[in-house]
C-alpha cells in the first residue's frame, strides 16, 4: 500500500468413439446414457426437475424449498444475481461495529479533517499558481488521471478530491474493531464501486480529455459514442459477442495449431496435435483446461500460443476442449468431469501411445480438478502419470482471491437458486463476476474511451476469446463452489471421491505449480499453499502477470520475469515471502523453464512421433482441431 502524508494506508490495488475394456485393469462402473448421451460413454442420467405438486395434493418439504427457490431467482433478475441478505449483512456488521468504536469514528473524523486541510492548501497554492507536488498520488495501476489536462485546475483539484475520499473511505472500512474479514471486504468492494461510477474521469463535463475532444471535433466524439453504445445494447439484447470478436474466429485465427479431436463424448472433444519434430519426446503431455473458459486460451494466436510452444519443443501434446453444456445437463456433477474428463482422456491416450506414463498440466479450475483427479488415483493404485503440472490453480480455498467477495452462504443460496432455475450458470453471468472484480479497468475505462472518447477498444486475441463464454451446470458448479470454496473439503482431507477421501498428500510424482503475480482470481500466495499439502518434488514458479496474461507469456514478450525454486520431499516449508526472498530470478518467459523441467522428467531417449488416434481401438480422427465443441455458443 501507498502510505500518505498523514499516515493513512491507501486501498490496496485490488461420431462418438469409446475406450473398451483392457484386461488387467478394474473398470468404472457408470449409470445408463440419458437420451441427450445416446451413442457416448454413459456419465450420469440427465433429469429434469420434478414439477411442483398440483395444489389437491400434500406439499412435502421439497415443494416449498422451490418455491424459495424461484422466489430468489427472481429477485436476481433485479439485483443482477447479487444477494440483497449479504449485502446487508456485511452492512449491518460494519455499522454496528463502527457505532460502538469510540476511537475508530475519532480517528475517522481526525483523518477527514487533515485530507480537507491538505486538499485546501493545495487548492489556494493552486489558485496562486505556485507549483506544488500533488497531496495524494494514484494507486500503482489507476491510469484515470494520468492524461493530459488532469494536473491543471479545477481538474486537479476534482482528481486530488476524488483520491483522498478514496483513501478516506477504506479508512473507514478497515480495521473496525470486531468486523468480520468477510464483512470487510463486502462492505469496502461496495464502497469502490459507488466511488469508482462517481469518478470525475467517469463524466463528460469534469474529464479534460474528452472535453478536449468533443471541441476538437465538434461533438462528434460523443455522436460516435452513442453509436457504439447502440451497437453494444443490441448485441447484448440479441446475446451476440462483443464488436470485433469475428476478427479472431477459432479455427482460422486462433485455435490454428494443427492436429485431430480423435475422442468424443458427451463432455469432451480430445484433440491430439500433430507433430512438429522428427523425434518427440516419449511421454505424451495432457493439457486439462478449465471448463468455465473455452480451451484455446492455451491455443490463441501462432505466436502466443503454449500448445504450439510444446509441440515445437518436441512434446506429443493431448487437450481436453470441455462441451458447452445446456439446461439439459443441468445434473451434470463434479464426478461426471473427472470421469467422463480427465480420466476418459487418460484412457484415450493410454490407447494411443500403450506402456508410456503422462504429464498431465491443469489450468485454473482444470488444474483444481487435475490434483483432485491424480489424488483418487494414486489411492486406487493408477500409476498413469509421470508428472503433474498446475498452472494458476488452487488447492486451497482459505484465501481464495477476491472472488470470496461473491461466495458467502447467503450468496451462494441466491446463485444456487438462478441455476437451479435455469439448469445452468450463464456464461454473461460468470464473465460479469469477473468485471464486476476490475470494474475500473473493465468497465469504466472502457465506456470513457468507446462512449465519451467515441473509439473503439482495439481487439485483441484474448479479449476475444474472454468474450467467448461458456455455461455452467447447476450440479456441477454447486458441487464446486459448496465442497471447495465454502468448505475447503479438498485442503481438509475431506473431499470424497469413489467413498474416500482425496488426499493430495498420496501423491508422489513431481509436481510444477505456477502462479502469477497479480492474480486476483487465484493469488499466487493461495497457490502456494500446495506446499502444505503435498510432500513430494515440487517445482513452483511466480511469474509476472495476471491469471491470464501471465499464464500465456510466451518467449520474447517484453518486460517478463519469473522466480523458482524447487522444494524436495523432507525440505523445511517456508513461507510464501521467505520463498520469494531465496527464488532464482530468471528474465523473459516461464515457458522454456517449463519445458525443460518436462525434459529432465522425461525418458533420456526420444521416439517417434505416435500415429494420429488409434483407429483399431475405436480412436479414429473424427475432424481437424479445434473440433466442433469450442464452437458451439
Amino acid at each position: 500500500m501507498t502510505a500518505a502524508p498523514d499516515g493513512d494506508s491507501q486501498m490496496p490495488r485490488s461420431p462418438d468413439n469409446a475406450t473398451s475394456p483392457r484386461p488387467g485393469r478394474k473398470r468404472r462402473s457408470a449409470a445408463p446414457a440419458g437420451p441427450a448421451q445416446a451413442g457416448l460413454p454413459a456419465l450420469r442420467p440427465q433429469t429434469a426437475p420434478a414439477p411442483l405438486p398440483m395444489p389437491e395434493q400434500p406439499l412435502g418439504a421439497e415443494s416449498f424449498r422451490a418455491v424459495d427457490r424461484m422466489a430468489q431467482a427472481q429477485l436476481a433478475a433485479w439485483t443482477g444475481g447479487l444477494s440483497p441478505a449479504a449485502l446487508a449483512l456485511a452492512s449491518a456488521d460494519w455499522a454496528v461495529h463502527l457505532a460502538t468504536a469510540p476511537g475508530k469514528q475519532m480517528e475517522l473524523v481526525t483523518k477527514a479533517v487533515r485530507k480537507s486541510g491538505r486538499l485546501a492548501s493545495h487548492a489556494l497554492a493552486a489558485t496562486a499558481g505556485a507549483d506544488q507536488a500533488p497531496c495524494i498520488t494514484p494507486l500503482p495501476g489507476d491510469h484515470r488521471f494520468q492524461g493530459e489536462g488532469w494536473d491543471k485546475p479545477p481538474f486537479s483539484l476534482m482528481a486530488q478530491g476524488f483520491l483522498l475520499a478514496q483513501q478516506w473511505w477504506h479508512n473507514a472500512t478497515h480495521e473496525v474493531p470486531g468486523l468480520s474479514p468477510h464483512h470487510r471486504d463486502v462492505v469496502a468492494y461496495a464502497a469502490r464501486q459507488v466511488l469508482d461510477m462517481a469518478a470525475p474521469s467517469n463524466l463528460p463535463f469534469t474529464n479534460p480529455e474528452v472535453i478536449a475532444r468533443t471541441l476538437q471535433t465538434g461533438g462528434a466524439n460523443l455522436v460516435a459514442g452513442w453509436r457504439n453504445w447502440l451497437e453494444d445494447a443490441a448485441r447484448i439484447a440479441r446475446e451476440e459477442p462483443e464488436a470485433g470478436t469475428a476478427a479472431f474466429e477459432p479455427g482460422r485465427e486462433v485455435a490454428i495449431t494443427p492436429g485431430k479431436v480423435i475422442f468424443r463424448n458427451h463432455l469432451i472433444e480430445l484433440i491430439q496435435y500433430s507433430p512438429a519434430t522428427e523425434a518427440v519426446q516419449a511421454e505424451p503431455v495432457l493439457i486439462v483446461p478449465a471448463w468455465i473458459m473455452k480451451y484455446y486460451i492455451l491455443d490463441l494466436s501462432p505466436q502466443n500460443s503454449l500448445i504450439r510452444h510444446l509441440v515445437a519443443a518436441g512434446h506429443t501434446v493431448f487437450c481436453i476442449s470441455w462441451r458447452n453444456p445446456g439446461p439439459e445437463d443441468r445434473d451434470l456433477s463434479f464426478d461426471d468431469y473427472r470421469l467422463g474428463g480427465v480420466l476418459a482422456a487418460l484412457d484415450a491416450i493410454e490407447s494411443i501411445v500403450p506402456g508410456r506414463k503422462i504429464h498431465a498440466a491443469g489450468y485454473c479450475l482444470g488444474g483444481t480438478l487435475l490434483a483432485i483427479s491424480a489424488a483418487a488415483m494414486a489411492r486406487a493404485g493408477d500409476v498413469r502419470l509421470a508428472t503433474i503440472t498446475l498452472l494458476a490453480a488452487q488447492t486451497d480455498f482459505t484465501e481464495p482471491g477476491e472472488l470470496a467477495l461473491f461466495i458467502d452462504d447467503s450468496q451462494m443460496h441466491m446463485l444456487d437458486s438462478i441455476m437451479w432455475t435455469n439448469g445452468q450458470l450463464a456464461g454473461r453471468q460468470m464473465t460479469g463476476a469477473f468485471q464486476m472484480l476490475r470494474t475500473n479497468d473493465l468497465i469504466w475505462s472502457r465506456m470513457v474511451h468507446d462512449y465519451l472518447m467515441g473509439e473503439r477498444t482495439p481487439m485483441t486475441d484474448m479479449m476475444a476469446w474472454n468474450a467467448d463464454s461458456t455455461r455452467m451446470p447447476y450440479k456441477m458448479h454447486s458441487d464446486y463452489l459448496h465442497r471447495l470454496y465454502l468448505r475447503n473439503e479438498l485442503a481438509a482431507g475431506q473431499f470424497m471421491v469413489d467413498g474416500h477421501p482425496a488426499v493430495l498428500q498420496n501423491i508422489h510424482v513431481p509436481i510444477f505449480a505456477v502462479g502469477t503475480e497479480t492474480d486476483h482470481v487465484a493469488p499466487w500466495r493461495s497457490v502456494y499453499k500446495l506446499h502444505h499439502l503435498t510432500d513430494t518434488e515440487l517445482t513452483f514458479v511466480l511469474t509476472s502477470g495476471g491469471h491470464n496474461a501471465g499464464i500465456i507469456s510466451e518467449p520474447g514478450h517484453p518486460h517478463r520475469h519469473y522466480r523458482i525454486r524447487r522444494h524436495l520431499s523432507g525440505d523445511i516449508c517456508l513461507s510464501p515471502d521467505e520463498w520469494a526472498a531465496g527464488a532464482s530470478l530468471r528474465e523473459g518467459s516461464w515457458w522454456p523453464g517449463w519445458t525443460e523441467w518436462l525434459a529432465a522428467h522425461s525418458a533420456p531417449a526420444t521416439v517417434a512421433p505416435p500415429p494420429m488416434g488409434n483407429a483399431g481401438s475405436g480412436f479414429a480422427p473424427l475432424e481437424d482441431a479445434p473440433g466442433s465443441y469450442i464452437l458451439q455458443r
